[in-house]
């Protein structure tokens, strides 16, 4: 099981938003929890606003500055709140249980609605940038 689990929702939140988040237990799984959590909490527009400011500070923090990708960020609390839309699940265990992909084949999801590469892009990592492909 993953560091992360360590903590509780609260906790979690409470320790990313004030960059006192272990950087070694951000993984992907990590990320997605957050995501499920904040897209659960504040709906879509607003997870998104706080996700994305949180990563930056972060980011910022741990001296990681260009890891940050605004288009990443964003597809990815679009999809997040696709899949918490078909949920039966009430915890986020149960909800990356139930879509293990998440875990798995999250870029593969990307791609299905960017041809282009958004990861290293220089444009998609300061600007977001919609779908070319499927929209959200």
């Amino acid at each position: 099981m993953e560091k992360h689990w360590k903590l509780s929702e609260e906790e979690f939140e409470e320790k990313f938003s004030t960059c006192s988040f272990r950087p070694l237990w951000f993984t992907h799984e990590a990320h997605l929890r957050l995501a499920w959590m904040y897209v659960n909490k504040y709906g879509k527009e607003i997870a998104f606003e706080k996700y994305s400011e949180q990563l930056q500070a972060f980011a910022n923090k741990y001296n990681a500055k260009g890891k940050y990708n605004a288009t990443v960020t964003y597809a990815s609390i679009q999809i997040m709140s696709r899949f918490i839309e078909k949920s039966e699940a009430y915890d986020f265990q149960d909800f990356i249980n139930e879509f293990p992909e998440l875990k798995s084949k999250f870029k593969g999801l990307l791609t299905t609605h960017y041809s282009s590469d958004i990861f290293t892009s220089k444009e998609a990592k300061k600007h977001i940038l919609q779908p070319d492909l499927v929209p959200f």
